[in-house]
């Protein structure tokens, strides 16, 4: 498996590198791979009504509040290193020291991050990708793509895939059936954060393929840009058509 994902981070990065002239979103998406997103999308969608959607659903309806918050913390914090690491990288040495304070509050405190004390305490959540850090350094999108069960990406973001799943403590010291139940957790628990959200999409009359596209990709140029991103000009004209 970690023979695999470093090659596969290798290729990416070369694919990465090949797109770096494009330093900021374009007017259309570059979907190149669109019948094959397509194709992607579709199967993604069939898995997650006929499995995923059912299970958050279910795990959403008998699973107390208070437990669900405490899944959802825990997770967060797994995610820590990977913030921590990227603050660095942006050059944001206040983030990255406020996100250290952060993991090993919540970690020792916070019973290994099921309780998140550190926001009570004043420490701000960050959120900060391999991706974002490469908007960041310059690099473009890259090709759009679906990949299966993640869902949306670039080649930008793809590329640092390989890397956050080294960097969190769970894979590295987890293997075989644990690693795939502590993803599997996961998995049901964010699908379950979206319930309200994919219920809105699913009543929507346009292209939902091109919605998901647009979307994510003007929350990425959001994110890349802390929240205060320069005036986007990458709204699709397919999402107006007929």
């Amino acid at each position: 498996m970690s023979r695999t994902i470093k090659s596969t981070g290798i290729v990416l990065l070369v694919m990465l590198c090949a797109a770096c002239a494009v330093r900021s979103p374009h007017k259309e998406a570059n979907d190149t791979l669109e019948p094959v997103n397509r194709a992607v999308y579709k199967f993604n969608d069939v898995f997650d009504r006929a499995i995923l959607k059912p299970v958050a659903q279910g795990y959403q309806r008998y699973v107390p509040a208070t437990a669900r918050t405490g899944v959802r913390n825990f997770y967060s914090n797994l995610g820590e290193p990977v913030n921590i690491v990227n603050n660095f990288l942006q050059a944001k040495p206040k983030d990255a020291l406020s996100d250290t304070m952060r993991f090993g509050f919540n970690t020792i405190f916070g019973v290994f991050g099921l309780v998140d004390v550190a926001t009570g305490w004043g420490l701000e959540k960050h959120d900060e990708d391999f991706g974002q850090t490469f908007g960041v350094w310059g690099f473009g999108e890259g090709w759009y793509l679906v990949l299966p069960f993640l869902g949306p990406s670039t080649v930008r973001d793809a590329a640092g895939i390989p890397l956050a799943w080294r960097l969190n403590p769970v894979n590295r010291r987890t293997e075989g059936y644990t690693t795939a139940a502590l993803v599997g957790v996961f998995m049901v628990s964010k699908r379950a954060d979206l319930l309200s959200a994919t219920e809105v999409l699913d009543t929507a009359a346009l292209d939902k393929y091109v919605q998901v596209r647009e979307a994510w990709r003007q929350k990425r140029w959001y994110d890349i840009h802390d929240g205060n991103p320069p005036e986007p000009d990458f709204f699709d004209e397919e999402l107006f058509k007929d």
